[in-house]
């Protein structure tokens, strides 16, 4: 049987905030193992300047970010077992929202071709 894709229906908000976060947990500035085995912290969460902001050699538009401010798609994301919130702060990612396919990876990490 085939995997199902989003099996737990997150939004286009919550995808695009998990997307992010499981980004930022594969960065040294960003991400650190957690006290929870196979778990990520995320902090240091990015500011944008302007229209966009650096993750690592990817930018990403602010337009696309926005779940990174957004009470209500963290409290979704923990309620799905994906991330244990501390909003506005920190979260962990769970194991299984770090294995969590979104699919978005392409579309918000926008990379150079030099």
């Amino acid at each position: 049987m085939a995997t199902r894709r989003n099996p737990l229906n997150l939004n286009p908000l919550q995808l695009r905030t998990l997307t992010l976060l499981q980004e930022l947990a594969r960065l040294p500035d960003h991400g650190r193992p957690a006290d929870e085995a196979g778990a990520m912290m995320v902090d240091n969460l990015p500011h944008p300047h302007g229209d966009h902001f650096h993750l690592g050699a990817a930018v990403v538009l602010t337009r696309d970010a926005s779940g990174l401010v957004n009470e209500a798609a963290w409290v979704a994301l923990e309620r799905k077992g994906l991330i244990k919130s501390m909003f506005p702060r920190a979260a962990v990612l769970t194991p299984a929202g770090l294995a969590y396919e979104t699919g978005l990876g392409g579309m918000l990490l926008h990379r150079g071709d030099h």
